[in-house]
């Protein structure tokens, strides 16, 4: 059987996506976004948290530090972004 060209497209559709805030904005059109995740240890069963700092694309230069944003996996933009900022989710005060 042969993959159909609706189940090869669909797997495309299926991209990242992070919910974090944004810690810089100094760059332009660039974000910095801090993206924080909780697990259990595999061994110990704690719970632990890890951080990342990803660099996201904001054409528009509209997102400033301390806004809850969701970004979205995309092609590499620069050295260091792979990410694109989709949506606010939360305004910062302010």
């Amino acid at each position: 059987m042969t993959a159909t060209p609706e189940a090869a497209s669909g797997a495309r559709n299926r991209r990242k996506t992070r919910t974090g805030v944004v810690v810089s904005d100094v760059a332009d059109k660039t974000v910095t976004v801090l993206v924080a995740r909780q697990f259990a240890h595999p061994l110990y069963g704690k719970q632990v948290k890890r951080t990342r700092r990803y660099h996201a694309h904001d054409e528009t230069n509209q997102y400033r530090m301390g806004d809850t944003v969701r970004i979205v996996e995309t092609r590499p933009l620069s050295r260091t972004k792979r990410w694109r900022v989709a949506k606010l989710v939360d305004r910062a005060e302010g």
